[in-house]
């Protein structure tokens, strides 16, 4: 039976890229199945669905996520990333896991991927689509923001023929994805072998190593890759010089040189390297040439797509337009003006020209030494600049513009850029004169090229032309400061340097230009800014003048002065978009009071101490879960007592005040610590983990126990009470917490402690349910773990993919072992649920309605979640709870729970 279409949203914000597009013939071929690539734009990959967590990749990048149709998605963080054997990954969830749509999965360092990996896009494949077809809610080339619906699947469920899921035993899609992959790129490592007698061992600094290369990459050497070049030789200490077929050569030390061979895909060329370490900058350098790398997304003319001419007169819908292609020639008609979407969004404002002229600089000097160390200090002083840029960008997780400074500062470094404008000044120009003239002579040969990406740079050198120039100016750029009329502003421009863009993005509403396109550095730079942008609108932009315009990049159309009734329709949609965003803000931080009087804490789950600071910012109530692992995790020896307490301490001042519960160390089963023996289990699961290691490993125990004193008693309250409290995982019986009391007690005694925390116990199996009124007797409090409570009440290990459909938390058996756990604690300790059923919209509205006090999901859903929740009549659910529970299974639940709900709520959250 053909399964009812359902949606994926988008895991992050990003650049829309179709699968074809990516530089990899895996994805590109759809050899692992259908779908959707997205450049990141920021750094934690989120569930674009509900769904079960089935394949974690080894190497942490990649995870595959079931969704409630049985269709298999592979999310695949970079290309080529399996190369970094989990350096800059981190994974937030683990298989067999149940999440919903915004749960965080992944979160990655963008800073170190970007520089190690091929290339950040992230393919989303459903990898056993047999009669599914996919919809795409949004046009290849513009930026989504995360959670918006990207992906519409419609026909049979997620099984292939024969009913043998994908992925069957001994399979794993990305392990699939790694292997090919991986044999791809074996070719590379022919450069490990010199073409001369060297044994790829030799110490002769002066010896010269060579290899053969093809240029795979699509583009050709660009001006990224050209910089990353420069930037291998560096890093290895060589010269390294490309040499092609018919004997032209290039040093790698310039982008300009290295741009002037004019290398495409299928290029031919002879690279050479001179310095200790040449084998391994040619292995390193051949595989960049050998990579089919897209550092900038391809996106020609004719491949973006835009509106017919009419524009809504009612609301203005933001899903995407699906239209033939527009011509490439752009011509003003009835007020319209079309080109190339660069950065989707709308815009409404007055039309500004930006056209500020170049600095005044003397033409002539008679001093050509004088000139030459002026420019010298010039050209340090806009490094310097564009190196705390650089900086300041990856520091604010602004990869794509990092990038973009690392450019220019590449081509800045350029021997050839400087030794043409030091010919200028021999021959009698003035520094800043032959600075124009050198990069004037490069600006001209760019545009004259058949590649659409080496003309795109032009822009990149005008920069440097400009910020060189300002420096050498009599007038220090005074003239730079004619654009006091642009607040509010539509700017249009013939062309635009990324620095004058920086410049001026915090005033603008949108950006148009005659000439460029999606490709350029400054479209990468208004997408990640979030600035509606249209390129290659053509000289009649020029012509226009106008009070009030509408920008509505996500169509490529600028209309010059709409009719009353045009303009109201985009007002009221701007003004709906900025009112949704307003009240989400304004909403966040408030308590949840339900419609019938009941208060729940909404809290957060998280794993360090920056994201608790997040959860704070995300209006989280207080921590319910904090994953103290991360700190033990990835490591080749514990973390000392006070690099622990820093982090305690940190999260709890990130809080404010508020609750923070730290889950003392749990380890075992999923998760193995390298400088550990853990014993060996024939089911880790049922072994010894969590507080059972306790008495293995007391050192470590306790040493996190002292931090965890001290950070409590520094930690400011409202009262005498500290707001850190503690919960032991892993409880089955009230001997457990009655031990790691008294430890608690010694510990805090022997160190001068005198506030000590709450000390609770996770509900996760069923004897600490079943005996919940003995433990409530002496525990502070409860926190639910429903992840474990599932698996053990239902004997289904959720590490085993194929059972992960039926390990659901509504199955009445489960309900009833949390029921059992709310009346043993019932007047005399709280109970929050700090599982994945937290931020279930179905089982959150159940367990509110059950009598548990807190919920504690991650940050990304809380204000959904509270705003969920103060619309639901709690006692007119928890009368239905009998009902609910005498059902046959979870499914059973879930539907009646769903109906209901939908009758008596408002729609449940995305």
């Amino acid at each position: 039976m053909a399964a009812s279409p359902h949606m994926l949203s988008a895991p992050l914000r990003g650049l829309v890229v179709e699968l074809g597009d990516l530089p990899d013939p895996v994805f590109a071929a759809e050899a692992l199945g259908p779908g959707i690539a997205l450049d990141p734009l920021d750094d934690t990959l989120h569930a674009p669905c509900d769904g079960e967590v089935i394949q974690c990749a080894r190497t942490r990048h990649a995870l595959t996520l079931r969704d409630v149709a049985g269709g298999e998605w592979l999310l695949h963080l970079g290309l080529d990333t399996v190369d970094l054997a989990g350096d800059g990954f981190s994974l937030l969830v683990a298989e067999g896991e149940r999440v919903t749509a915004g749960t965080p999965l992944l979160r990655f360092d963008a800073d170190q991927v970007a520089r190690q990996a091929r290339a950040l896009l992230t393919p989303i494949v459903l990898t056993n689509a047999v009669d599914q077809r996919l919809e795409l809610l949004v046009t290849p080339g513009q930026v989504v923001e995360r959670g918006e619906a990207l992906l519409l699947c419609h026909g049979a469920g997620g099984e292939r023929e024969g009913g043998e899921a994908s992925g069957g035993e001994g399979t794993d899609s990305t392990s699939r994805a790694e292997a090919v992959s991986d044999a791809e790129r074996d070719a590379a490592s022919s450069a490990d072998a010199c073409t001369d007698e060297c044994t790829g061992e030799c110490t002769d600094e002066g010896a010269e190593a060579r290899v053969e290369a093809t240029v795979a990459a699509a583009s050709g050497i660009h001006a990224r890759p050209a910089a990353r070049l420069r930037a291998i030789a560096r890093a290895h200490d060589v010269a390294l010089r490309l040499v092609t077929a018919d004997g032209r050569e290039a040093d790698a030390a310039s982008v300009s040189a290295l741009l002037n061979l004019g290398l495409v895909q299928g290029s031919r060329v002879t690279l050479v390297a001179r310095g200790a370490q040449r084998q391994a900058a040619l292995a390193a350098a051949s595989a960049l040439l050998g990579a089919e790398e897209a550092s900038d997304v391809s996106l020609a003319p004719e491949a973006v797509s835009t509106a017919p001419d009419a524009a809504p007169t009612g609301n203005v819908s933001t899903a995407p337009e699906t239209a033939p292609p527009v011509s490439g020639v752009r011509q003003l008609e009835e007020g319209l003006l079309r080109g190339i979407s660069a950065s989707a969004g709308i815009a409404i404002g007055p039309l500004r020209r930006y056209d500020p002229p170049l600095p005044r600089v003397a033409e002539t000097a008679a001093d050509p030494a004088a000139e030459r160390q002026a420019l010298a200090v010039a050209l340090e002083t806009v490094a310097a600049t564009l190196e705390a840029a650089r900086r300041s960008a990856e520091t604010q997780g602004q990869q794509e513009e990092a990038e973009i400074f690392d450019a220019h500062l590449a081509w800045l470094e350029d021997p050839a850029l400087r030794a043409a404008a030091e010919r200028h000044i021999a021959a009698g120009q003035s520094a800043g004169q032959g600075w124009y003239a050198a990069l004037q002579a490069e600006v001209e040969r760019l545009r004259q090229s058949d590649s659409a990406l080496l003309a795109a740079r032009v822009d990149d050198l005008r920069d440097l032309q400009r910020r060189v120039m300002v420096v050498l100016a009599a007038d220090n750029g005074a003239a730079e400061a004619a654009d006091n009329d642009l607040d509010g502003a539509i700017l249009i421009a013939r062309e635009m340097t990324p620095s004058q863009f920086v410049a001026v993005a915090g005033r603008i509403q949108g950006l148009c230009l005659a000439a460029g396109g999606a490709t350029s550095h400054l479209a990468i730079l208004a997408r990640a800014r979030g600035i509606p942008c249209v390129m290659g609108l053509g000289e009649a932009l020029l012509q226009l003048d106008a009070e009030q315009a509408v920008l509505d990049a996500t169509r490529g159309v600028l209309e010059r002065a709409p009719d009353a009734e045009r303009l109201a329709a985009f007002v009221a949609e701007r003004e709906r978009r900025q009112a949704q965003a307003r009240s989400a803000a304004e909403q966040a931080g408030a308590a949840v009071i339900t419609r019938d009087g009941r208060q729940v804490q909404v809290a957060a789950n998280v794993g360090s101490a920056a994201e608790a600071q997040a959860a704070a910012r995300a209006g989280a109530d207080g921590v319910g879960l904090l994953r103290s692992e991360f700190l033990f995790l990835g490591r080749s020896a514990a973390p000392t007592r006070e690099a622990q307490r820093q982090e305690y301490a940190a999260a709890l001042a990130a809080l404010g005040g508020k609750p923070v519960i730290v889950r003392l160390l749990d380890i075992g089963a999923d998760k193995q610590l390298d400088y550990l023996s853990l014993p060996a289990a024939p089911n880790p699961a049922l072994g010894e983990r969590g507080i059972r290691l306790w008495q293995a490993f007391p050192e470590l125990f306790e040493t996190q126990l002292d931090a965890l004193l001290l950070a409590g008693n520094e930690a400011p309250a409202a009262d005498a009470a500290t707001p850190l409290q503690l919960m032991l995982p892993m409880v089955s019986d009230v001997g457990e917490l009655r031990w790691v009391r008294q430890r608690l007690a010694a510990r805090a005694a022997a160190l001068g402690v005198d506030r000590l925390p709450a000390l609770g116990v996770m509900i996760e199996v069923p004897s600490a349910a079943l005996c919940a009124a003995s433990l409530a007797r002496e525990a502070d409090f409860f926190s639910i773990g429903t992840n474990d409570l599932t698996q053990y009440a239902l004997a289904m290990d959720r590490e085993v993919a194929a059972l992960a459909a039926h390990c659901d938390v509504l199955h009445p058996g489960v309900l009833r072992l949390i029921q059992a756990t709310l009346e043993g604690a019932r007047g005399r300790c709280p109970v929050g649920v700090c599982g994945a059923a937290a931020g279930d919209p179905l089982a959150a509205a159940l367990l509110v309605a059950m009598g548990v006090d807190e919920l504690s999901l991650e940050a990304a859903g809380i204000a959904a979640i509270k705003a969920w929740l103060r619309e639901l009549d709690a006692a007119a659910l928890a009368a239905r709870v009998p009902e609910l529970l005498a059902l046959d299974d979870g499914a059973a639940v879930r539907a009646a729970l769903a109906a209901w709900l939908d009758a008596s709520a408002p729609t449940t959250p995305a």
